[in-house]
């Protein structure tokens, strides 16, 4: 079954905005990923390499909110009011596909499915109606891809 998180994309605070709500909710950050975390990474400048690339705060009660910071220099300028997400965490790559497949219908691909780097199966895609979504499912941590 999927689970439903809000992520938020910010222009390069995350991590001050991260730590705010970290502070005023509790919780502690599973994920902590920068830019300089990242493959591919050479030649990006250092005040981006600091910036946040994943970060995922879980909430007490059973509420988790992600973010990263949207960076220029990628081609993907800020736009106020276009920076939330709803991101879908499933149980299997199966469930991954058929959903993503079924959000796709008259939708924008921005990145396919595919195994990332960090050891998940993830895609995203604006649908029809301009909501932003992304599809993520985590491979066991004993499973590397």
């Amino acid at each position: 079954m999927a689970k439903l998180n809000t992520y938020l994309t910010f222009k390069g605070d995350a991590e001050e905005a991260f730590n705010f709500y970290k502070s005023v909710f509790g919780g502690e950050f599973s994920i902590l990923q920068k830019f300089r975390d990242m493959p591919g990474n050479e030649g990006m400048s250092i005040p981006d390499l600091d910036k946040i690339m994943h970060v995922t705060l879980e909430i007490p009660g059973g509420m988790i909110l992600m973010a990263s910071d949207d960076l220029e220099s990628m081609g993907r300028p800020f736009i106020q009011g276009n920076n939330i997400s709803l991101s879908l965490t499933v149980a299997s790559e199966a469930e991954a596909d058929q959903l993503f497949a079924a959000l796709s219908v008259g939708a924008n691909v921005t990145m396919p499915m595919e195994k990332t780097f960090w050891n998940a199966y993830f895609g995203m895609l604006t649908d029809s109606f301009g909501i932003h979504w992304m599809i993520n499912y985590d491979y066991p941590a004993t499973e590397a891809h």
